[in-house]
């Protein structure tokens, strides 16, 4: 690992001001990430599908301010000024100014805006995060201009990492893969890298419908799970099976074993969940709806002969996933069997994307 390659060691091109939005997605986990080390160093490789619908569009504005102590900036959310989410932000821009020097030389408004609910129980960190990330390094392209796309994208998944772990999976896509893998070339714990390898046309354009179990602010944050995981019994197991599973899951994809992407995606959701049942403190985020859901899935999947699958984060959410030529009789299912167990009848219908996308207009405000 080399931090020291995202030091800025360029003299920089001031610029009296300076707005870039960007529209950056949320990702799903196949294979999870449980425990982490300081700063942001995950205890196994991950992979995930980044969504294409939900995703967070971000609009900065810069303005040269003379150099200052502190980072001078403010946060609209929707519209509105959002004193309670500055915090989060001042931290995560603290982890990063090493590598950002130029933020204590602009005043910045950021304005944001999700295209899921904000309460809706899916972490928009990793897209929010990502976001911000991506308009920094945007701005650094400004004042260092011999840096290349590449490289912009390498540090946007780097400085996103110091704000949440899963928002490196945030820049790129389809698949991601953040953490050291001997399997997977250029795998890194301080950046996502794109999946190296061409995928089984079975995995192209894979659905994921999230049902909004539960809206509420989960009772344990992942921060304290992950925290929970440096004394758990079973962690050093934990670890070594999700980058097993990582290596079986390279090989499914490319060769479009279904049945066994099924199998082990499933099983991961359920061992996370399993890590929390068995920390110390333990804890359960299912909802008894979260169950139902599942089992109803296992039925579908076995009086219908689907590849109709269920993947978990830490939360009571269920993303299904299915191929897209299944798209129209999943979507039945769904609203006749599953809408019941979701928070208002709620659920989004989303498929995966390809990351972060510049826009040009900005219309958040």
């Amino acid at each position: 690992m080399d931090a020291q390659q995202f030091l800025v060691n360029s003299p920089l091109q001031f610029i009296d001001k300076a707005s870039f939005t960007w529209q950056t997605p949320s990702n799903i986990a196949l294979v999870k990430y449980w425990g982490k080390s300081e700063p942001q160093i995950p205890k196994n490789a991950s992979i995930s599908f980044t969504l294409n619908n939900c995703h967070t569009v971000t609009t900065i504005e810069f303005e040269k301010i003379e150099k200052s102590d502190t980072v001078q900036f403010d946060m609209f959310f929707e519209g509105k000024k959002k004193e309670d989410f500055k915090p989060k932000i001042a931290k995560f821009f603290q982890r990063i100014s090493d590598y950002c020097p130029y933020i204590f030389e602009y005043k910045m408004t950021i304005h944001s805006q999700n295209s899921f609910p904000h309460s809706s129980g899916i972490a928009s960190s990793a897209s929010g995060l990502s976001a911000i990330a991506m308009c920094l390094t945007n701005l650094e392209q400004q004042l260092i201009p011999a840096l290349n796309a590449d490289f912009v994208n390498k540090k946007a998944s780097f400085l996103a990492r110091l704000g949440s772990g899963s928002a490196s999976r945030s820049i790129e896509g389809p698949l991601v893969v953040w953490g050291n893998h001997p399997e997977i070339e250029g795998s890194s714990d301080l950046f996502g890298v794109t999946f190296p390898h061409k995928i089984h046309s079975i995995f192209e354009n894979y659905q994921d419908v999230i049902l909004l179990v539960d809206k509420g602010e989960k009772q344990v944050s992942s921060t304290v799970g992950h925290d929970l995981m440096h004394t758990h019994p079973f962690a050093e197991n934990r670890f070594h099976q999700a980058n097993e599973n990582l290596s079986r899951l390279t090989k499914i994809l490319q060769k479009g074993e279904v049945s066994e992407f099924i199998n082990l995606v499933e099983s991961e959701a359920l061992t996370l969940h399993a890590m929390m049942l068995t920390s110390n403190p333990y804890f359960i985020l299912m909802k008894p709806n979260t169950l139902e859901i599942i089992q109803k899935i296992w039925k579908y999947r076995l009086e219908n002969n689907s590849n109709v699958c269920f993947t978990l984060d830490a939360g009571a959410n269920v993303h299904v996933l299915f191929p897209e030529n299944e798209k129209q009789n999943i979507l039945q299912f769904i609203e006749n069997e599953l809408a019941r167990f979701c928070y208002k009848n709620e659920y989004i219908c989303d498929s995966v994307g390809l990351g972060a996308k510049k826009l040009a207009n900005p219309n958040v405000k």
